[in-house]
């Protein structure tokens, strides 16, 4: 059965938008169904040997972390990316956290520690989240954030506001194209990302997944979530010419027939950004969990090629990246 859903108490801003397709109640990236990863596929990747195996261990690559907490307590607009897909943005004095993540997975260290304690952030107004994966929505990272912040609301797509009900944090969930309702001097829209989503053996695209766009007076900035490549890039530039700021996910696309459905290469999210027509790239998404076959730090030495030809600001974690013109 084919039905779509959206929440009718926000604004919508494509002409003619139903609402996200459902399919027997799992949305879609497309008209039909989306092919689930099953735990087979996972054993057969475990089981294959890499073909980068020995470039993977003779790899030492490390994020470098500042130990910082200053952009906390600063009034700069600014970027402050805290590891993996978790970046700290002040915008228009308003402070938003994107997907939170603090800790080890279940199965997965976390590679680097945070710039900053986590009862340094204070004064935090949303957490966007763009979907439920474990790497992107940790519940225990969220608890820590709302005892801090007690006034902090989520902004999160469709069907993933249970946690956030039982833990009484205010939220608000959206389908594409809808916008949050925020105060007046800074826009939040949810938009596409090709992705997907799962928590347990029972839920596979039960909850929707998008990215975010943050608009405040000349400036705008672009968080990708998790996503593959697709057209949306494009139709996202058209809804947001000239996206000031663009942070996109670069690692985790190897091997290539399972990733590639789920994940951006560096090439490919060079491509992105290029569609999204955007003005300063900031990569994220590597360094800080292993999560897939290439060298942890082949990523971001892709990126780094194509600094002279591109505005790329690769940031240390705990760098400050001042919201100036650019």
């Amino acid at each position: 059965m084919t039905g779509f859903k959206i929440n009718p108490k926000l604004e919508t801003i494509k002409e003619g938008w139903e609402g996200n397709r459902t399919i027997d109640g799992q949305f879609t990236n497309g008209m039909i169904k989306d092919k689930q990863i099953v735990p087979l596929d996972i054993l057969r990747w475990k089981l294959s040997k890499n073909p980068q195996q020995e470039d993977k261990k003779k790899d030492n690559f490390k994020l470098r972390v500042l130990k910082n907490n200053g952009f906390v307590h600063s009034k700069n607009d600014m970027i402050v990316w805290l590891g993996h897909a978790t970046f700290f943005i002040r915008l228009n004095g308003v402070v938003f956290i994107t997907d939170p993540v603090f800790h080890n997975l279940s199965f997965i260290k976390r590679l680097i520690g945070l710039p900053c304690e986590i009862s340094d952030l204070k004064s935090i107004g949303f957490v966007l989240l763009s979907h439920g994966h474990r790497d992107h929505f940790d519940k225990k990272s969220i608890k820590q954030l709302f005892t801090e912040n007690p006034k902090i609301e989520a902004l999160i797509p469709l069907n993933l506001g249970g946690f956030f009900k039982e833990n009484n944090i205010p939220f608000q969930e959206a389908a594409w194209y809808q916008k949050y309702k925020t105060r007046k001097d800074v826009e939040i829209f949810f938009m596409p990302a090709k992705h997907w989503n799962r928590r347990s053996l029972t839920d596979f695209n039960k909850n929707l997944w998008g990215s975010f766009v943050i608009r405040s007076g000349d400036k705008s900035l672009f968080f990708a979530g998790d996503t593959s490549y697709g057209e949306h890039f494009k139709e996202i530039g058209k809804f947001f010419p000239k996206l000031d700021f663009c942070l996109m996910p670069i690692g985790a696309y190897k091997p290539e027939y399972l990733m590639k459905q789920s994940h951006l290469s560096p090439y490919e999210a060079l491509q992105a950004f290029k569609d999204l027509g955007g003005k300063t790239f900031v990569p994220m998404h590597y360094g800080t969990f292993d999560l897939a076959d290439e060298p942890i730090g082949e990523p971001v030495r892709i990126i780094g090629k194509e600094r002279q030809n591109l505005d790329i600001r690769i940031l240390d974690v705990g760098e400050e990246l001042l919201l100036i013109d650019n």
